[in-house]
């Protein structure tokens, strides 16, 4: 084992291949294994990465799991309310795994200024909500504060707010539609405490957050009836599970629908990502593996004399195999090296800098978003070592077909 150590070293030394043909087959096969690494991680990080940016975005605005009434008929707008006298609410003890249930209730009205008009949906929060990921959006101004009484202060999204030359301390005259047969709207006017831009414009054109309240008011709610509950869960990947657990754990006049069920096309297109990193990984494993075999038989071909005069030596065809397997073994490595070093460079230059914006109209988000998970980091390279070596093991048989004499006269 000392002798094969010892050639193998002999192998890969750089005055060894100085000189020799196999040099730049060999630097070929160790960039198209950087190149690779670099191409699988930034697929990884990104495709990882917007899939849970546009979740996180789609979830600030329904919840992970919305419980409403069957009344509703998944109507945009609150029609019957709920009582929050529930089982559920505010903790939801009887099922594992979730993270916090609020109460909303949605209202649709229309925003009119002096030039213009909009047509919105106010959602009505309460002091329940969580802001957590309102906070990332806030582009101008503050949050509302709602702890204390009836609050006229809202959130209005960028995309509203210029398109009727609103700002932060305007008043946002809204007008809305009574339940009757008065042709009178009601009226409120609200005060812009904050705006938000989420880059996700199908919610931006359409939402306005204000104190739940005025929607309780507004529809002769009871003070403990509210439109619907939002359902946050700790763990994504359990959505379905969950939606299915928290369904059998309600009362059955109320509805429970996923955000995936809701937002199901979108939800579609994002599972492509998926399909899409298996197809690069394959690829980039494929075009990484036959450039290996290629330096591998090179390699072979050059040490041809060599292997005879070891056959000659009584060495076994194996242990003469794993001297190229081993040889081949560090040409990986050294590529895997070079690219986590560049790969992981580029992400976290992303990550935090921002280099390379997209458009929010078609990927809803204004930059690409990185996720940086140690478990693809070590998968990508185990995965691509072994996949590689393996690939090796069948052309590495052609030792056992060399002639020890006819090996010592090539030349």
């Amino acid at each position: 084992m000392d002798l094969e150590f010892f050639i193998a070293k002999r192998l890969v030394s750089s005055k060894q291949h100085k000189s020799s043909i196999s040099a730049p087959i060999i630097k070929i096969a160790i960039v198209a294994i950087a190149i690779g690494v670099i191409m699988m991680l930034v697929a990884f990080a990104t495709g990882i990465g917007l899939q849970q940016k546009i979740r996180e975005k789609m979830s600030a605005f329904t919840g992970h799991i919305t419980i409403s009434s069957y009344d509703n008929n998944n109507s945009q707008v609150s029609l019957m309310p709920i009582s929050t006298d529930q089982d559920f609410y505010p903790d939801f003890t009887s099922v594992e795994g979730i993270e916090h249930v609020q109460a909303t209730g949605y209202i649709g009205g229309v925003i009119r200024t002096a030039t213009d008009f909009e047509g919105i949906i106010v959602k009505g929060v309460g002091t329940d909500y969580n802001w957590d990921y309102f906070k990332d959006f806030l582009i101008e101004g503050e949050l509302p504060d709602l702890s204390g009484g009836l609050n006229d202060e809202i959130l209005m999204s960028s995309y509203t707010a210029n398109r009727l030359g609103l700002g932060v301390g305007d008043k946002a005259v809204t007008y809305f539609l009574r339940d009757d047969s008065s042709k009178t709207p009601l009226t409120r006017a609200f005060v812009i405490k904050g705006i938000y831009n989420s880059g996700f414009q199908e919610f931006d054109e359409l939402y306005m957050i204000a104190d739940i309240r005025h929607i309780q008011r507004l529809n002769r709610w009871e003070k403990d009836q509210v439109g619907n509950f939002e359902v946050f869960l700790t763990d994504f990947s359990e959505l379905e599970e969950k939606g299915q657990e928290i369904y059998e754990n309600t009362d059955s006049f109320l509805d429970t629908r996923t955000i995936k069920q809701q937002y199901y096309s979108i939800f579609e297109w994002l599972s492509l990502f998926d399909f899409n990193i298996a197809l690069i990984i394959g690829i980039m494993i494929l075009v990484a593996g036959i450039n290996m075999i290629t330096a591998l038989l090179v390699l072979i071909l050059e040490r041809t004399q060599m292997i005879g005069i070891l056959k000659a030596l009584g060495s076994s065809d194996w242990s003469i195999r794993k001297i190229f397997l081993y040889n081949a073994g560090y040409l990986i490595v050294l590529g895997l090296f070079w690219g986590n070093l560049i790969g992981l460079g580029l992400l976290f230059a992303q990550k935090y800098l921002k280099l390379i914006p997209l458009n929010p109209e078609t990927y809803y988000v204004t930059e690409a978003p990185v996720y940086i998970g140690w478990e693809y980091i070590v998968g990508v390279n185990l995965g691509t070592l072994f996949l590689c070596m393996l690939m090796l093991l069948i052309p590495s048989y052609i030792i056992t077909r060399i002639s020890p004499v006819r090996a010592m006269k090539f030349d």
